[in-house]
């Protein structure tokens, strides 16, 4: 199967030659090439029953790297069940226009930094106001920079709860349906990210005013496991994965892709491979930016006391402090019991035997 690593790694010097890397793109492209290689290093297993040895060679923990994002997602994922309350979600999706992606490449921390402000504020606003609910809910905010095509669209994913705590501590459920028209989403959420625009001295052309700015509201979740199904989905996506990656051949690279466009329709696209690492370096994300991020009651500040209060104001089945668990037992769980069993003895199972050693 054809991976990101293998189209970097024959076409990697050629895409160089021909286009600049910024510090952290450059970070991100060696790390995708080396991940799981002999320039990272390696650590010795050893069979607990017999002793048999195996090197495995370091992982670059990159988080844009393919390979590299499932642990992370599921720990992640687990964490967040405990905030889940027992209420509806809704997901809404808000997205800049294509005339502000200049603007964006050119000042990324930036305008990624407003965009959260501007989705953020919109959102919390607008449900404080009793006209459409009156309170503050959750919210889960995701960034992502790409389309399916790999091209650049920069949006935010939404998971908001189908209620929230009013000022007087109590909880109020929205209606079934997303309880802010979608005009009035857009339209509050334009003025605000071309105001912070403005503050921020960036300029843009007027005609954005007039603009129909892109927002739109997903059905809703059935349950909080679709929640948390979702959240696994989306939260530590890259760009690409390498199952969508159909095959390499006379310098071009084949893979999939959904065209919304076109009523989701599963199609293919073949690239130059330079082009297809060009479009996968768009979306290497400021170093240390953060692309997932909590609001209303999720916000970091006193919410353990605040969830509690929802729990309770919610009927939420109480749920037990998640055991801390080992890398090693997450991948049992994950990849099943005895995929680290000894091929030698067939009895005992592989753990750290040395520290890295060097390639």
């Amino acid at each position: 199967m054809v991976e990101v690593q293998d189209i970097i790694n024959q076409f990697g010097g050629e895409f160089r030659n021909s286009h600049v890397l910024s510090p952290v793109q450059a970070k991100a492209f060696s790390a995708i090439q080396n991940c799981r290689t002999a320039a990272l290093g390696a650590h010795v297993d050893a069979c607990d029953e017999c002793g048999f040895e195996k090197i495995s060679y370091n992982s670059c923990r990159n988080r844009h790297c393919p390979k590299c994002q499932t642990l992370t997602k599921e720990q992640w994922v687990e964490k967040q069940n405990q905030y889940l309350l027992n209420t509806g979600y809704f997901h809404v999706v808000f997205t800049l226009p294509e005339n502000l992606n200049p603007i964006a490449l050119r000042n990324q921390e930036i305008v990624y930094g407003l965009f959260f402000k501007a989705v953020s504020e919109t959102l919390l606003e607008l449900c404080s106001d009793s006209k459409y609910l009156g309170a503050k809910p959750g919210i889960t905010a995701v960034l992502h920079t790409w389309g399916q095509n790999l091209m650049y669209h920069p949006h935010i994913h939404c998971i908001v709860t189908g209620g929230g705590l009013t000022k007087d501590a109590a909880w109020r459920t929205s209606r079934k349906k997303f309880f802010i028209p979608v005009k009035v989403l857009s339209r509050k959420f334009r003025g605000k990210f071309l105001c912070l625009l403005k503050q921020a001295e960036l300029t843009f052309n007027s005609a954005l005013y007039n603009d129909e700015w892109v927002v739109y509201c997903k059905p809703p979740f059935k349950n909080a496991s679709k929640v948390i199904e979702y959240l696994g989905r989306y939260t530590h996506r890259v760009a690409i994965s390498n199952r969508r990656i159909l095959g390499l051949k006379d310098g071009k690279v084949t893979f999939s892709w959904r065209d919304y466009r076109d009523n989701n329709k599963n199609k293919t696209m073949t690239v130059a491979a330079v082009e297809f690492i060009r479009r996968l370096m768009l979306h290497i994300l400021p170093s240390g930016f953060r692309k997932i991020r909590h609001y209303g009651i999720l916000a970091a500040r006193d919410k353990s006391e605040r969830i509690a209060l929802c729990k309770k104001l919610t009927h939420t089945l109480f749920q037990p402090a998640i055991r801390p668990v080992t890398i090693l037992e997450k991948l049992r769980d994950m990849l099943g019991a005895d995929f680290d069993l000894c091929p030698c003895c067939g009895i005992g199972h592989f753990s750290r035997a040395s520290p890295n050693c060097a390639s």
